[in-house]
């Protein structure tokens, strides 16, 4: 593939690559400004619409790995922008060879969050609640909880933004929409959330509350001073924690729309030098789960994060986790 040359200028405006929508339109926003920091360069973005944006069946029908990205990607590759800013739980876990991660900055809140009717919570939803989302993961959980503690819901597969979402409950088609607690505040409304459900009760999709910022991987000068200039914005442990959750969705050879939830935090009590990692994987109508979690030093190297993540998935799977991912499951 011929690169597209451009003559040297330190001044010109980085192109920022982003999609259209009002969170990532937001999240990228974020890091222009703060891009803009430690380059002292102008940032300007590029709306790029993806496949995901513009199909209307569930991300489970279209596969979902990659949906969001690869028109993005594809920019970058044809050097249309410079890097591109993704929600990292929308990336493929396989990393194309000229492409890097440059930055993972710190971790937004990684928990989901009921937006309900008459502010209620969870727990206190009506019998027969209808509850929105669409995420196999958020269904396998919330159906699980509800079966161990005698609630009675029914979750209903939706898409759409932030405002459609919620608008079906304004509208009183749903009782309750579930959504990530980070795109909230990224689009400063997190005034309507109505409860924050516990990691102990829906475990976050892997890389949930991560930002990735993506470019060239170095084939140039101009790419090389990028890439050290974008990883002043990296967080170390974010980086860590989210390395750790992604191998163990590849290794569960899962797309990022298979019922896997995983999580890599501080253990309890602990300064920090231990992390948990918790996995679960379940059908979706929350019969059957499998759930554990491992604990150990904090990973220093992205080969221990990796290998951290593989052994907990082979657990998973030697208890049988691999039987209740659909797309997995012959």
């Amino acid at each position: 593939m011929s690169e597209r040359r451009e003559p040297p200028n330190e001044n010109r405006a980085l192109r920022l690559g982003t999609r259209r929508s009002k969170l990532a339109m937001a999240q990228s926003g974020q890091v222009a400004d703060a891009v803009r920091r430690v380059t002292g360069r102008p940032v300007e973005l590029v709306e790029i619409t993806t496949y995901g944006d513009v199909s209307r069946e569930h991300l489970a029908q279209i596969g979902g790995t990659g949906v969001f990205v690869t028109a993005l990607r594809d920019a970058l590759l044809r050097g249309e922008v410079d890097f591109a800013v993704h929600s990292l739980k929308d990336l493929p876990t396989a990393q194309p060879e000229e492409l890097t991660l440059a930055a993972i900055p710190l971790r937004e809140d990684p928990r989901d969050v009921i937006v309900a009717r008459d502010a209620l919570k969870f727990t206190d939803l009506p019998r027969g609640a209808r509850i929105g989302t669409g995420s196999p993961r958020r269904m396998a959980q919330l159906n699980a909880y509800a079966r161990a503690h005698g609630l009675d819901i029914e979750t209903v597969p939706v898409r759409g933004n932030v405002d459609t979402r919620i608008g079906f409950v304004h509208s009183g088609e749903l009782d309750a929409v579930v959504l990530a607690a980070a795109g909230l505040n990224r689009i400063g409304r997190s005034d309507e959330v109505t409860d924050f459900l516990s990691v102990d009760t829906v475990l976050p999709a892997p890389g949930q509350g991560a930002l990735a910022i993506e470019c060239r991987a170095g084939n140039t000068a101009r790419d090389t001073e990028l890439i050290a200039a974008l990883g002043e914005l990296d967080d170390p442990f974010t980086r860590v924690a989210v390395t750790a959750e992604r191998s163990l969705l590849a290794a569960l050879e899962a797309g990022c729309s298979a019922p896997v939830g995983a999580l890599a935090d501080l253990a309890d009590g602990q300064i920090v030098k231990e992390m948990r990692l918790r996995g679960v994987v379940g059908t979706t109508d929350g019969t059957r789960m499998v759930q554990l979690s491992t604990t150990g030093p904090v990973p220093q190297t992205h080969d221990r994060a990796m290998a951290l993540g593989r052994e907990l998935a082979d657990e998973m799977l030697a208890q049988g986790a691999a039987g209740l991912m659909g797309e997995r499951a012959q």
